[in-house]
């Protein structure tokens, strides 16, 4: 009944195409290549898998333009359908077709990202950025669309017995469509458009501004005692010429993949001042007054807030909450708060030790500045722990931390991770696997890892890497999820093998987990697959997890063997790693409940942004506010050019829940079986509803109770100072 509700709906579509003369235009406008059929097109073949050595860009660009007409037109289709006939089921007359219009539209477009991210040659970024956008208006129609928004409502209002999963569906468009302003009169709507063309103006020109002023600080360095400690990758990133990295000169400069590790290796305090000035300098009217940012913050806040405001929530705040695990400003700032009464003091007993110690190797001051502490922070803890990265480098080849990573997950999850071989990909490095459940002798699932840097062609990374959903789940298109891991670690040495630094190796453990999130979904409809509709507070849980596990000493063995003597990680060695990690935990645990509590108050008063700052400064920082030169606002480029806005504190909420997650493994974690219990328990949770139900009540299914951030200050070596209410 259901498949012959869509192919009359497929026809009407048809139609459609055909008797309109303005469709008929833009149908004439796609290139010829868009029509070949699906046994001919290198993006959809018949085993699932994309015939990478037979894409061109004109391909990208031809699908993309034939997909996002139909996705399109079909909406429009389904839109005269509900004008001519009553609605029986949204779910064979919406839900279902739209699912069906937009699979070959989002996996063209994850196949484009894959390919933007892995190889700039076959998909320069001029070419993804225009597939993108094309493909995200398309996507928006299901989502601005009034008939279908209010069909949904009249469904959600008549309370049937639905199943949690379809529920989340219904809600998810309801919730999207009142966010586009499909519940407004005309007046505020046209204001809400309005605020919202102006916003990406904004956004753009404070992106625009912050870009120019980190490129143009630069300081031309020719003294080598200067550069004595730095480690060879950064004198290779700072030498003017990479080829005579040791004889200089070299250029400091403000990009983030270098500039952190200035300020920890740069022995030079008049040095590390000026680069510390210069980036928090940015966007400020002290600076190039071109280049301000101020009036761009306030316009930026100003614009949300009102907007929130005409769609009914009294700050922007307030509207983001709809969208959170957390659901509300207050359950924030109760974790915010509880976190802080441990992170203050700790951070004040670390800053006294390491002022100690800078005093004694001969650092004559009073107080430690934060141009200081990198610098200071880095030779402490080396004293401390003897950490070093190239040491423990010398421990993790890749495919041994490979087979580590596949085994524990085998063993916590029960699945089969295998090797395919004779898979097109877009390199010859890369590799593809499929993932296997004992339920199904098919793969459930797939996946390709690129894990070297490439120069030039291969997008540089300066975080952990990238996990891109290439496919989702979907029983409605009877496909299985496809992912592409990219990262950039360094390529084999003559003797074939490529060695991580632990930094590297918690990267890869982290975008694993996030992607067996996409991967072992067990979800019936792509809207809810995956991360798709999970909470923007929680979609980072599944990533924090499986780090938590290179604390477990049968894991670091798993996964350590020396380049020489095939050894595993010492004993000495790995407590002085585990130590290491909480370094000044406090301090780092003070700036990111600093940033998360600015977010917040920014997008939920008046108060102009420097006098946000003076009042909650002095409650999480232990450091003077240099407010004439410090101007981190007009670069916290997260809250105000990305996604992160009303949201920065995310990243701390997931960690508290998956240090919590992990909490439960941890208690059992002397019994084999209790652990695979835990696994499973897991798996059929977080890893299999994505975001079918709300991840507050997965949470409390997991874990029987509601989250506590006693973990999460367990897991950092933080004393808890109070009890919880």
């Amino acid at each position: 009944m259901a498949l012959a509700r869509c192919g009359r709906l497929f026809t009407s579509t048809r139609k459609l195409y055909t008797s309109s003369k303005l469709n008929q235009g833009y149908i004439v406008l796609v290139p010829e290549i868009g029509e070949e059929l699906p046994e001919k097109n290198p993006l959809h073949h018949s085993d699932g898998l994309p015939k990478f050595n037979q894409i061109t860009i004109e391909n990208c660009r031809a699908a993309i333009a034939k997909q996002t007409l139909d996705f399109e037109m079909g909406v429009q289709a389904i839109e005269k359908q509900l004008e001519q006939e009553v609605c029986d089921d949204v779910f064979v007359d919406i839900i279902q077709p739209i699912e069906n219009l937009g699979h070959l539209m989002e996996t063209t477009w994850g196949l484009s990202k894959t390919l933007y991210l892995g190889n700039n040659t076959l998909m320069p970024a001029a070419t993804y950025m225009a597939i993108h956008e094309r493909a995200r208006r398309a996507r928006s129609a299901k989502f601005t669309s009034k008939k279908i928004h209010f069909a949904i409502k009249e469904e959600l209002a008549k309370n049937k017995n639905r199943t949690t999963e379809e529920n989340s569906v219904l809600k998810k468009y309801a919730l999207e469509g009142k966010l586009n302003g499909l519940e407004l009169d005309e007046k505020r709507k046209a204001t809400v458009m309005y605020n919202l063309s102006k916003l990406a103006q904004e956004r753009h020109d404070f992106k625009f501004k912050n870009d120019i002023s980190t490129r143009q600080h630069a300081q031309i360095v020719s003294d080598r005692t200067i550069v004595r400690d730095f480690p060879d990758d950064l004198l290779k990133a700072t030498a003017l010429d990479p080829n005579y990295h040791l004889n200089g000169p070299w250029k400091f400069t403000l990009q983030p993949h270098v500039y952190m590790r200035l300020m920890e290796h740069c022995p030079s305090r008049d040095i590390r001042w000026l680069l510390w000035k210069a980036n928090v300098n940015r966007g400020s009217v002290g600076g190039v007054k071109e280049l301000a940012t101020s009036l761009h913050v306030e316009e930026i806040r100003f614009l949300k807030n009102d907007t929130a405001k005409h769609l009914g929530y009294h700050s922007y705040v307030d509207m983001s909450m709809e969208t959170k695990m957390a659901g509300s400003r207050q359950a924030v700032d109760q974790m915010l708060d509880v976190l802080l009464e441990s992170a203050k003091p700790a951070q004040d007993e670390e800053l006294q030790l390491l002022l100690e110690y800078a005093n004694e190797r001969g650092f004559k001051t009073d107080c430690l500045e934060l141009w200081d502490v990198p610098y200071w922070r880095r030779k402490q803890r080396l004293s401390l722990y003897n950490y070093s990265e190239d040491k423990l480098k010398e421990y993790f080849p890749l495919n041994v931390v490979l087979d580590g990573l596949f085994q524990l997950c085998e063993n916590l999850f029960n699945i089969v991770i295998k090797t395919r071989t004779g898979v097109t990909a877009w390199h010859k490095d890369v590799r593809y696997y499929d993932v296997f459940e004992p339920h199904s002798s098919a793969p459930v699932a797939g996946f390709y890892l690129d894990p070297y840097a490439r120069g030039d062609d291969k997008m540089r990374v300066q975080n952990s890497g990238w996990v891109v959903g290439m496919q989702s789940k979907s029983q409605v298109t009877d496909s299985i999820p496809l992912a592409a891991l990219i990262f950039n670690f360094e390529p084999p040495t003559a003797e074939g093998q490529s060695y991580l630094t632990f930094e590297e190796v918690k990267a890869l453990f982290q975008k694993f987990g996030q992607s067996l999130q996409h991967l072992l979904t067990r979800t019936y409809y792509a809207e809810v697959a995956g991360s798709s509709n999970v909470e923007w507070d929680a979609v980072e849980i599944c990533s924090n997890i499986l780090p938590h596990w290179l604390f477990n000493k049968d894991v670091i063995e798993s996964i350590s063997s020396h380049r020489d003597s095939g050894d595993k990680l010492p004993a000495a060695m790995f407590q002085n790693l585990c130590k290491a990690q909480n370094h000044m935990a406090g301090v780092d645990l003070c700036r990111e409940l600093y940033l998360s509590a600015l977010d917040l108050e920014l997008y939920s008063t008046k108060d102009y942004w420097l006098d946000v700052v003076k009042g909650l400064w002095p409650k999480y920082r232990s450091f003077e506010l240099h407010y004439k030169y410090d101007a981190h606002p007009c670069s916290f480029m997260q809250i105000f050019t990305d996604e992160w806005a009303a949201a920065f504190y995310s990243h701390l909420w997931a960690r508290m829940i998956a240090a919590d997650v992990y909490s439960a493994f941890y208690e059992v974690r002397d019994d084999e079986q209790q652990i695979r219990d835990v696994g499973k328990r897991f798996r059929d949770t977080f890893l299999a509803l994505g975001g079918s139900e709300q991840c507050s009540q997965i949470f409390r299914e997991f874990r029987g109770r509601d989250p506590s951030p006693t973990a999460l200050l367990k897991s950092l070596g933080i004393k808890k100072c109070k009890q919880e209410n």
